[in-house]
This record gives C-alpha cells, structure tokens and sequence, in this order.
C-alpha cells in the first residue's frame, strides 16, 4: 500500500485513527448492552461515551504498546486516561481481545467492500456505454492470436461487462460473508458475558453475530472475501490484456488516451504506451498475492492462534487498496478509451477473405459433399491464400467441387460479412436486460 497506487477513500478505512475510532466504539457500545442487563452502572457507560469526540493519541497508545506489547491494552488505558480510571473500569468487561480485534476487523472489510462495489459499478457504467456506442463497429474475433471470424467491438466491451456483473455479484456475496461480528469472551462461550453484549453491538457495528466464533471469527469467511478480490482482480486484468493487445501498432485498433503534454519513453519520443493498463496487470498479480495467505490462515490451533493477525494486518489494506485503485484505473480507461473502426476494418481485411471459410464449409456440406471433401477443398483455398496466394474467394472458385456447387453471385454471398453479424442484438438482449 503506497500513495501512488491508493485512493484516500481507501486508505482512510484502514488508518489508525479510524481502527482506534472503531475500537472505541465496539467498546462503547458493549458498555451500553451491559448497563442494559445492569451488569455496570449506567453512568459509567455514559461516561464512555463522553470520549466520542476526543482524538485518540496514536503515538501515546503506541508508546504504552511498547511496554504492555499489547495493542488491545494500550488502547483500553489510553481510553481510560481520557474517560478517567474510575469511570472506564467496567470497559471491556467480559470480552476477550478478539472480540474487538475482529469485529473491527470485519467492520473495516465491509466499508472497503462498498468502496469496490461502488468502483465496480463505475466500470461497469463505462463497459455499458461504450458497448452500445460500438455494438456494430466490426473488428476480427482471434483465438490463439490469429484472426478467426469477425465480431463487433461492441460484443468485446458487452463480454467485460458481463464479466464484471458477475464481479460485482461476488464482491456482494463476499461482503455479507465477512459481515459477522463476535462479542462472545475467551474461547467463545459467553461464560462472562451475555450473548444479547453481542447482538447489540453487531446492530450497532452494521453486522450480524457470528453463529459461533470460538475466540475468533472463522477464518474460512476471510479466505472467501480474499479470493473473491483475486477473481475479481483477474477480471481487471483480462481486459488490461485485451486493450494492451489492441494497442500494438500492428493493430492500433484501440488505445489508452494519450494526454496533452504525456511523454511515452524517456528515450523515444515517439512512443505511446499502454501503461495505464499494464499497471492494472501488475496491480491484479499483487491482489491475487494475499489469496493463498488468506487461505492457509483458515487453520488455527483450537479455539484460536494469533497466526493469521500479522498476515491479515498486511493484506487486509494492501488488497482492498491495490484493488480499489486499479478498478478505478480501469474505468477511467475504458471511459476514455480510443477506439479506430477504420484500423479495425483494415485488420479484418488483412487475410483476403478468409474470415469466411466456416461459411462455405457449412455449405458445401449442404450441397451433399461429405465434411472431410469440404474441408479439405476450403483448406487448399485458404493455404494458397496463406502462402501469398490471391483472396479467399478467387481461390476458392477456382477449386471444381465448388465451382460446381455454387453460381458466382452464391458463393459470393457466403463471403459476405452479414450473417456474423445476424445476432448481435440478441447478445445484447441477453448482457443487457432492460
């Protein structure tokens, strides 16, 4: 997590200032559920919350830290050095560290779950506008990198997303998982402590009680959460490939913006690279980098071990944040993405005519030729037209079982680029429900 590939939104969530804010009010309003059941006084829960507004000293409660090496305790008596020893000391009454530590845990989880699925949102308004813009602009569909048949840039954009709705559904799906929260003492049992602390606080906290919790929140609800930023990431990084590709100037079908006064190369004045979404591949590699921590951190010793915490400390900000970033870089260069038809149409004509090869394939079989003869009369038309040969069509004519098959206007028909093109509409239908 650095400034240059942050957000402040993001990086807000996870400062101290706002862990410490969340920890005080976990605690807070603990004391309240417990002056409910009278098990403290109700004027020592008020007291509590006379320190809502005070600003929680980070480099005091680091400072106690060194000495308690406790981070739970330093903060429990600075907050008593604000509230005051007498009124503070039902704070924490019944609870156990883990209480606070991953219920704060998973508070910050679903603030920076809202902060991705609003950024997920952005993209996806991108993708869907410039899919409409370009639903008939004709480009070459490739597999292994070669030209196959034609599709629309449209169709490309409407793909992504797709794809990104379904980011969008699991990045929900991973907010409700780690939505949990857990006031439940030593070991999990409520033997100091009420279950009702916890429910309240849960309300409180915008969560839900975590069924059982031992001493911790299991870890397999994390280990979802942190897979689903790595999908989601791979996503990002699926169109950053596609956009990267489309930028090479042999194809230039499509290009980053290039600002007024931008520099490409500190050696080649010419060059206009795609950096911005070669960032986002990098930016998807690190998120998918606390995906296997996050799994391993599922087993624990018993009722709880603290090997999880210091992995959770580093990929729980660095993930959201890399991830908030670049799904942000992405939707702005889908929203300002360059796009050529004319290159685009130049590229689809760059093999003469043989885009259409599947089409006389098909009918050929039609005309009563068994699949291997029409495939092979379709293939020695095409290699010709590899090799340096003509275009497609006069190759193909020339071939007798075809010229036998088919008039001239026929064949010329299935070479047109028409019957690619017959159901785009209904792709659309289907991405794009009104």
């Amino acid at each position: 997590m650095i400034p240059r590939y942050s957000r402040p939104e993001m990086v807000a969530i996870w400062s101290p200032e706002a862990k410490f804010r969340i920890w005080f009010e976990i605690e807070a309003h603990a004391c309240d559920a417990q002056a409910e059941l009278g098990v403290i006084p109700k004027a020592n829960a008020e007291a509590v919350w006379r320190a809502k507004d005070a600003e929680f000293d980070v480099a005091r409660i680091d400072a106690i830290e060194r000495e308690t090496r406790h981070d739970v305790i330093a903060f429990l008596t600075h907050l008593g050095e604000i509230v005051g020893p007498d009124e503070a000391r039902f704070v924490h009454q019944g609870m156990t560290s883990s209480d606070v530590l991953d219920t704060c845990f998973n508070v910050q989880l679903t603030r920076a779950a809202d902060l991705l699925i609003a950024g997920t949102e952005r993209l996806l308004a991108a993708l869907r506008a410039r899919a409409f813009e370009h639903r008939h602009t004709v480009r070459i569909g490739r597999s292994h990198g070669i030209h196959a048949e034609p599709t629309t840039m449209g169709l490309t954009l409407a793909r992504f997303f797709a794809e990104m709705d379904r980011a969008l559904s699991r990045l929900r799906d991973a907010r409700a998982e780690v939505a949990t929260g857990a006031i439940s003492g030593a070991v999990g049992t409520f033997a100091n402590i009420d279950p009702a602390v916890e429910e309240h606080v849960c309300d409180r906290m915008g969560l839900v009680p975590e069924p059982i919790s031992t001493q911790v929140i299991p870890r397999d609800r994390h280990a979802m959460f942190f897979a689903t930023l790595g999908v989601v990431a791979s996503s990002l990084e699926n169109i950053a490939i596609e956009i990267r590709h489309m930028q090479r100037t042999e194809l230039r079908e499509a290009e980053e913006f290039f600002a007024k006064g931008q520099k490409g190369s500190s050696a080649m004045p010419h060059k206009r690279n795609p950096v911005l979404t070669e960032n986002v591949t990098g930016l998807a590699r690190l998120v998918r980098s606390a995906v296997v921590p996050a799994l391993e951190n599922v087993a624990l010793w018993h009722e709880r071990d603290i090997s999880h915490s210091s992995v959770e400390r580093v990929i729980g900000p660095d993930a959201t944040v890399t991830l908030d970033f670049a799904l942000h870089r992405m939707a702005q260069v889908v929203e300002q993405l360059v796009i050529y038809p004319e290159n685009m149409k130049r590229n689809l004509e760059a093999t003469r005519g043989l885009i259409h090869s599947q089409q006389v394939l098909l009918a050929l079989t039609q005309k009563g030729l068994s699949r291997e003869a029409a495939y092979s009369a379709v293939q020695g038309a095409a290699m010709r037209v590899w090799e340096g040969g003509g275009d497609f069509l006069t190759e193909i004519s020339a071939d007798p079982q075809v010229s036998a098959a088919f008039t001239g206007p026929e064949l010329a028909a299935l070479c047109d680029i028409g019957p690619h093109l017959r159901h785009v509409d209904t792709i659309f239908a289907r991405v794009f429900p009104e």
